[in-house]
């Protein structure tokens, strides 16, 4: 089998591939595509076959954690529990290249949850991302496209050519840079940045 590579837009994405993409998560596939850093392997979080097929390219626990993508910050009640201090904070940087550590709500499939009962939450500024999620009608799960202990895999190409047999399509908006988001922890009384990616660090202090 040969993964499908669809060139598409970062701005203004082109519908049909969009639908093709969500068509393909609504069957339990793996979707590849642009974020704000890098690619991400993208599935349906009620499909618990494509979460079992993640995690197999991602060769991790099952309490390594998958993050939700959502469009804004008015569905982030559903999925976690934002303090005060946290949801300031975010307000001033989404959308943007940071991924949020919250505690889980319920609705959060406990296949999904870390041992902490937490959750990674990332709002990204890409169209592309924003526009699966609304066509879907809720959170795509996602992570990145691993290459090793090395990195990431940035070129939808290799990309291809690595995980022809595991992915189901690739939307190729071109070589993007090898530098994931920032991650931060609000799942205490104070953030905790836990990885220093993309983005500013500074605006993350309150």
């Amino acid at each position: 089998m040969h993964v499908k590579v669809q060139p598409i837009y970062l701005e203004h994405p082109q519908k049909r591939l969009i639908r093709q993409a969500v068509d393909i998560l609504l069957d339990g596939g793996i979707v590849v595509y642009p974020t704000d850093t890098i690619y991400g392997l993208g599935i349906d979080l009620f499909h618990k076959k494509a979460i079992e097929r993640v995690l197999r390219i991602k060769k991790e626990s099952r309490h390594k954690m998958l993050s939700f993508i959502l469009p804004d910050l008015k569905q982030i009640a559903e999925w976690a529990i934002v303090p005060d201090y946290a949801y300031r904070i975010m307000r001033r940087v989404v959308p943007g290249p940071y991924t949020f550590i919250l505690r889980a709500t319920k609705k959060v499939p406990k296949l999904l949850l870390s041992n902490q009962k937490t959750v990674g939450i990332r709002i990204p500024d890409s169209e592309v991302a924003i526009e699966l999620v609304r066509e879907l009608g809720r959170p795509i799960l996602s992570t990145s496209v691993p290459q090793g202990n090395e990195g990431f895999y940035t070129d939808p190409q290799e990309i291809a050519e690595r995980f022809k047999n595991e992915v189901d399509l690739i939307l190729d908006a071109g070589v993007m840079p090898n530098k994931p988001s920032t991650v931060v922890d609000f799942s205490g009384n104070e953030p905790v940045i836990l990885r220093e990616g993309a983005g500013d660090i500074e605006a993350l202090k309150y």
